[in-house]
């Protein structure tokens, strides 16, 4: 596997430090990280997370932009900026800072949920709320999709 999925409920132990879960450590090692690259999201309260296929995507959506454009200099700010590399102990912990902490409203429990090439961390109860929402949304395009389908032109009939 060389793909993050899957979602995790974690808990904080007493020194703020979170096990990454056992597949998604795997598929950072296959990545070559040398730690957890994490920041905070700029979509929502939770916090992006992964190795070097992040880092590439950051890069990829960075060179979109001329050097030295103000849009690819904020994005770098924004994006590079603000990440942190987060060291993964022996045993598969990283302990999140205080500012991490405070961008996505952890406090005791943390979720992992996998995107592909990269994961996201969020406070439970508000990725339960996130994924109600996503679900609702996904079904509304579904339908919408499926409305198109029978119709060639795309149009409505």
């Amino acid at each position: 596997m060389d793909r993050f999925v899957s979602t995790y409920t974690m808990r904080l132990d007493a020194k703020g430090r979170v096990s990454i879960p056992a597949p998604y450590r795997t598929v950072l090692t296959k990545d070559g990280a040398e730690g957890l690259y994490c920041h905070p999201s700029l979509a929502e309260p939770a916090l992006d997370a992964g190795g070097n296929m992040l880092l590439a995507e950051i890069d990829a959506l960075i060179a979109r932009y001329p050097p030295y454009s103000q849009e690819s200099e904020e994005l770098a700010a924004a994006l590079y900026g603000t990440s942190e590399t987060l060291r993964i102990d022996p045993e598969g912990r990283v302990v999140l800072t205080d500012t991490l902490k405070a961008h996505a409203g952890i406090t005791d429990q943390v979720a992992f949920v996998g995107l592909g090439h990269k994961f996201r961390i969020w406070e439970p109860e508000r990725l339960k709320a996130h994924l109600a929402e996503a679900t609702r949304r996904v079904r509304e395009l579904r339908q919408a999709i499926g409305s198109r389908a029978g119709n060639p032109e795309g149009t409505k009939a």
